[in-house]
Parts: structure tokens; sequence; C-alpha cells
């Protein structure tokens, strides 16, 4: 990496009385919601890049970017609609602006996608259109003309012509067998998308993925509700070492009624995470991945006569990580294609010739992660991308011209910085926050000159201080075998001289994260009021989470849990030796892979740990999904003990301490299987736990009064035991 913030060497200081500050409750952070940042929504660039458009409640309004004068309103929900519509969730613009597809009436499916009515404003016409009244629909979208929309119902890809007719250009879709046009289950958690098909940029043709699960493992959740007997839900859910759906893609000519079948190639067991089509509208791009998630191709196909040819292959000794919408894009002249990878051994953008797939050069470079790729300005040759290039716990907004000279810093906040341009480039709005200071929304040119604030969440900031929130200390902390770590630190306000304070370390860890950082915690609240109840917190970033570069995030790779939870204990160990901290008094909280690693500190670490919360976690990477499982540990026929050695659930034995074990019954994620199994091989070993299940809720365990409950039963337990 660049740079390192240097070893602190950590002196507790005593502070004088202050003025008594206003106790955080529970009933503050989840009733009341009064310590929640606000933001800006739905954010629209129009296509002259000199306004953009918001949503607003029940109405979509254009501003002027320069002044913030409102322009227009271009769309208020009726009051008196002939249809019903709750509010308004979502939309997006026809390519001309003449018209706006919404969606209302939303019913979720699993975390990412759901069901949902789309309408059709049309804005010269003043005209509302229902995109179908033939049932709910699912990822409709606008034909590049603003003539068609294309949605999924019922597994089957539909198009509409607007005022005109509605066909199925599949009809093989069945649940658990057949899905067109939208992902599996595994494609949308892992892979990250949710719709599976892409108009042509000429809207003539419209391609597809269609995905084959009738092989695929069914699993099965109870639900249980007020009902006399329970329900079950079944879906498709391939677990490590299983088989998964087999994907094909499919392009649908709209003229001649005819559906092109893409070659992409022989093998069945491999992944195709993204198509999208190139600035020629005959030439579409599919993404192939092998199952190692080692090596992946870039194909392209001429969708006139079907040849399809590799166009460039990446491969990587451990995996070929983040296959998203940022791999690869196209420049609209179609010379030039662009890619990230991490082929230095750090993220970076490279520039590839169109015709020969060939490397040009690195348009960034350094010892530094990018974080994300922001857009391309083909007037200006300019890409626009977030870097952490000062520290892996900051990030920078940048461009820097297709040459890759010269790149230009425009963001001047230090701290957490992401943009969002105008469509022209002449404006970015900026979302910044840091440790101590929460979300602000600024409107800035594209040299980074301020013209104006949307939102600086002043009232929150007030209240930080109102209830004295401490100092959020961000530093870098060293383990027993010479790992320097990033992690952070919040002391009390007013110490007691000689006094040991408990220490509670809160845990993600997994594969490319980031916790210890100089942004924002939306957890803030109520991480501040166990400060103020006199606990000190720390969050420790151990081997194997992101932005320092692909050695240490790789450096996990086959045996998930095994440096992770080390460098846990080493930081619990560090910091139990310093002067204000209660070594015999320290506990560990995680949710997900955090609730995965707070089982293994308590287990393997129990000797270091006196309490645990695991919410949701995985016990056993054999029960987890195939995808994002193999990615770091391949098959378990290929490596057994990579997923063994580090289960809790075969560390069970080894438990001391006080131990919170949460979970919800409908986790579609991580199966509620989890923390079955590994409850019943602590009772087996006679370890005494408490146990608290959410009847039929999912991964993120919220829904009326469940987080407000969940909070207190950890709060209570955390105060009582620690």
């Amino acid at each position: 990496m660049k740079t390192f913030f240097p070893l602190v060497i950590l002196c507790f200081l005593f502070q004088t009385a202050l003025p008594q500050n206003k106790p955080i409750t529970l009933e503050n952070i989840f009733r009341e919601n009064i310590f929640a940042s606000h933001s800006v929504y739905g954010i629209r660039s129009m296509k002259d890049g000199e306004h953009y458009t918001t949503l607003e409640g029940r109405h979509i309004v254009k501003y002027v970017y320069r002044t913030g004068i409102v322009a227009d309103t271009l769309f208020s929900l009726p009051d008196d609609s002939e249809y019903e519509i709750d509010r308004i969730y979502g939309y997006e613009f026809s390519s001309d602006e003449r018209r706006i597809l919404f969606y209302a009436n939303v019913e979720s499916v699993y975390r990412h996608s759901f069901l949902a009515d789309y309408f059709v404003w049309d804005i010269p016409q003043k005209k509302l259109i229902p995109v179908s009244e033939k049932g709910s629909q699912q990822l409709a979208d606008l034909s590049p003309d603003g003539s068609k929309v294309a949605f999924v119902r019922d597994n089957n890809l539909y198009i509409k012509t607007l005022g005109g007719e509605e066909f199925a250009v599949t009809d093989d879709g069945k649940r658990n067998e057949i899905i067109n046009g939208a992902p599996d289950w595994v494609y949308e958690e892992e892979f990250g998308f949710s719709k599976a098909f892409e108009w042509s940029p000429d809207g003539r043709r419209i391609a597809w993925m269609r995905f084959d699960e009738r092989e695929v493992p069914l699993f099965e959740m109870t639900e249980y509700g007020d009902r006399l007997y329970p329900e079950y839900y079944s879906f498709k859910y391939p677990k490590a070492g299983e088989k998964n759906s087999t994907v094909s893609v499919h392009v649908y000519d709209l003229q001649n009624r005819k559906t092109l079948t893409v070659d992409v190639g022989d093998e069945r067991d491999q992944y195709i995470p993204r198509i999208k089509w190139t600035a020629d509208p005959t030439q579409l791009c599919v993404i192939r991945l092998n199952r190692l998630q080692n090596r992946a191709d870039i194909l392209t196909t001429n969708v006139v006569v079907g040849e399809t040819k590799i166009l460039y292959t990446e491969t990587n000794r451990y995996y070929v990580d983040e296959v998203n919408d940022d791999f690869v894009n196209f420049t609209p002249d179609g010379k030039y294609f662009y890619m990230m990878s991490e082929r230095s051994g750090y993220n970076h953008i490279y520039l590839h010739d169109m015709k020969t797939g060939k490397p040009i050069r690195a348009i960034t470079s350094g010892n530094y992660d990018v974080a994300s790729l922001l857009g391309y300005h083909p007037k200006t040759k300019r890409f626009y991308y977030v870097a952490a290039d000062e520290s892996p716990l900051r990030r920078n907004v940048f461009s820097v011209s297709i040459d890759g000279k010269k790149p230009l810093k425009i963001s001047s906040r230090s701290g957490t910085n992401h943009a969002v341009f105008s469509d022209n480039y002449r404006y970015f709005i900026n979302y910044y926050s840091n440790a101590d200071t929460p979300l602000r929304v600024e409107l800035y040119d594209a040299n980074g000159r301020l013209i104006r604030t949307l939102e600086d969440n002043a009232t929150l900031v007030e209240r930080t201080e109102e209830y004295g929130f401490v100092h959020k200390e961000l530093m870098t902390i060293e383990t027993r075998s010479g790992i320097k770590l990033n992690a952070y630190m919040m002391k009390p306000a007013n110490s007691e001289p000689g006094k040991r304070y408990p220490l509670m370390m809160f845990v993600y860890g997994g594969p490319g994260s980031q916790q210890a950082a100089d942004g924002w915690d939306n957890g803030m609240a109520w991480k501040q009021m166990l400060v103020q109840k006199g606990y000190v917190v720390a969050c420790v970033d151990n081997r194997g989470t992101g932005f320092r570069g692909e050695e240490f995030r790789k450096c996990t790779y086959m045996q998930l849990g095994k440096f992770e939870v080390q460098d846990q204990i080493d930081a619990a160990v560090y910091f139990g030796g310093l002067p204000y901290i209660d070594a015999s008094r320290i506990g560990i909280f995680g949710w997900s892979y955090g609730g995965y690693m707070s089982s293994l500190c308590l287990t393997i670490g129990a000797d270091v740990f006196k309490l645990g919360v695991a919410v949701a976690p995985v016990t056993n990477w054999r029960f987890y999904d195939s995808v994002y499982t193999e990615r770091y540990m391949r098959t378990p026929q290929e490596n057994p003990s990579g997923y063994d050695d580090n289960s809790p659930i075969n560390h069970a034995e080894k438990l001391k301490g006080k131990f919170l074990l949460v979970h919800g019954s409908a986790d579609d994620n991580v199966h509620f299987q989890n923390t079955m199994v590994f409850a019943e091989r602590l009772v087996q070993a006679e370890r005494q736990f408490d146990m608290q299940i959410y009847p039929d809720k999912n991964h993120g365990i919220r829904g009326g009064n469940t987080s407000r409950h969940l909070y207190t039963r950890i709060t209570e337990f955390i105060l009582n035991n620690l």
C-alpha cells in the first residue's frame, strides 16, 4: 500500500469534568430514530447535464444543477387515479426523456428482487399507461426509443408495445425449474444483479439469460405466521460443491421474431455473471467464468451471423474478484473496452483494443486499490473513479485522461467520498462523511469547486454533541506475528484514573470487506450508547479484508477463518495489554460473516474472549452457497480440511464464557440450519449458551418492533455478562 497510519502508542487521556450529556437510549435509536442520517435519493441526471431529477414522495421534480432552482415537476401521483398506486419506489426515463417508467405496490421476492406494478407516464400527453394488467411484473425496462417495455412475469420474458400488444418472448418458464430474464437465487446474491436481460442500443433486439435450475438441490424453509399448520417455502439453493444452474444466453430479434442461441462454449458447469451490449448493436458481450472462478473470458458474439470469439481472458492464481458492472465496459466510439483488474497486485483500470483484445495501457497505477469506476466521458476522453490512494481508510474521487497521465483529484474533503456525475460531467454530487461527521451531500463542478450543499445532517450533528458522542479514533495495531492491522477505538469520555474498562469488539472480517475506515458508521449510536455505559468499543480489520492490495486480501484463500480469527485474538490480546482495558472482560459481536468470526473467537479464542454475540452466523461453509464459498475455498470435495478445520461446529467443546446465538428462522441467505446444527453440537458438548430466534425473519432480522427487540436482547446480554 502507499501509506499507513503510524503505529499508535495509545495513551488514555483522562479528561476533566464535562457538562452532563443526555443519555443515549434504545428508545432514541430504534423507536424515535433520532440518530438516523438523511441523504438525497432518486437522483437522475437529465441528458443535457444541466438538470437533474429527484424523487420526493409522490413527485418527480426537475432541478437546475447550478442553482438548485426547481425547473419543473415532471410527474405527480394523481389522487384520483383509476389505478391503485401506493407510492413511487423508483423510476427511469426513456432516452428521449418524453416518458417515465416507475414502479409501485412492491412485494419482496428475495433480498434484492421484487414484484411490482409498473407504469409509464407520457409527459407530452400527460397520460398514465400501465405496463400490464395481467399480473405484477419484475424488472421492467424501457426500450431505447421508449416505445416498448420488456419485463419478467412467472419466469418468462415479455415485451409490451405501449398502447399496443403484449407478447411473450419465452414460454418455458416454471418456478424452481426454468427462469428467463432474471437470475436464480445465487446469481442475484453473489454476482449482484437482478435483471438478466438487455436491450440492444438500437432497440431492435433483446438479449437474455436462461437459468435451468432443475438439477439444483431444493431448499425448504418453514413459515410459521399465525397458521394452525405451518407452510413451507421452497427454492433452489446450490450449496458448496452441489450442482448449479445451467445458464444459456439468447437474443430475440423483434423484426423477424427469431431467437438466436449464443455459443458460450461446451462447458455447462460454469458461470455467466454478465451480458452487455457493446457500442455496436450487432455485438453482444458475454462474460464467462469457470467454476473455480480463476479464469474469466470476455466473449463477443455477432448476433447477425451467430459467430462468437474470445476477446480477452483474465486469469488469477487465486480467483478473479468482483466480476460485476465495473469489470468490463466499452467506449461509445467502439474502439476500446476498459476493465478492472488486479494484474499488478492492486485493483486498477486498464484500456484494451476492441478489435484485438490486447492491453493498450494501465489507466491507473500505484500501490493502492481503485474502489469503483464512476464513468467515462467520451468528449473529454476522461475516466472518473474512486480510489483508496491516500490510505486504505479513505476514498477520494479522481479523473484521469485516456492516456493515463496526470490523474486529477477532484474531491476536497479527507474521509470517504463517492460521486454521481451529471451526463455532461460538468457537475457531480458528492456523498461525503468521515469518522466523526455524518453524511454530507454536496454539489460540485467538474473542477471540484463547491456550488451548494444539498444535505448536511445539521440536526444529527447537533444531536451527536448534545448526546456526547465521543471521537472515533483510527489507528494501526501490530499483531504478535508482526502483521499491521487497521482499527478504530472509542473510549468513555469521563474516565476514572486507574480504572480498567471492559472492551466490546465488533467484527465482520469477510473477504474484501472493510469496517475500520474514515467514514460515518450507521450503527454509531448503539456503539456510542455502550461507550456511555462504560465500555471501550473497538473494531479491527483482519487479514483478508479489502483495500490493501491483492496479497493481503487473498492470503485467506482455501482456509477461511484461520488467519482472520488469529488476528482478532491477537488484537484482543493487544488491547488487553493497555492500562485502561480489563483483559478479563473482552467481548466480541458479529453478524453473518462476523457471526462466524465471533463464534470462532468464543471457541478457538475462548481463553481471550469472555463474551460473544453471533447473529446469523455461518457455522460450516458446507452449508453456504456455491458461488461465494467456492470462490474462496474451492469445493468441499477438493478442500475438505479447509472447510472443516475452521468451522465453529467442529470446535463446540471449546466454548467458554457467555455466548448468545441469534438467527431469523426464514433466513434465505445464511440458513437457520447453521445455528441449529451448532446449537446441537454445543448441547452434546455440554456447553451452556443463550439463544434468540426470530420467527419468519430473514437475514436482516427486521420489521415492526424486531430491531428494537433484538438490540434490547443483545444490550442486556452485554450489560449483564461483561
